[in-house]
């Protein structure tokens, strides 16, 4: 998925373990007192994100809705669900 339908650069290390070269990327730290985490893609468009994923077969559990940090949307990834958001606040990158 991360190679065919995200097109991440990779290498075979060999016997089909991928190494993969990620495009730029923040990590975002938030104050909370309970150990969740949580993986999210940021995308500059998410309409248009959103359409050329499910071109590709993906999934998404609702529409893109306005959390203030944001556009966001939730994604299956190989049975995980991921989100996916047009950032509204300054980014790193």
């Amino acid at each position: 998925m991360l190679r065919d339908i995200f097109g991440f650069d990779n290498v075979d290390a060999g016997g089909g373990w991928l190494i993969f070269g990620l495009p730029p990327a923040e990590m975002g730290v938030h104050p909370g007192d309970g150990p969740a985490q949580e993986v999210s893609f940021m995308c500059d468009d998410i309409v248009a994100t959103m359409a050329e994923l499910r071109a590709k077969g993906i999934q998404f559990s609702r529409e893109p809705r306005d959390d203030g940090f944001g556009l966001t949307t939730m994604m299956q990834l190989a049975g995980v669900e991921v989100q996916l958001y047009e950032p509204r606040h300054p980014t790193a990158i």
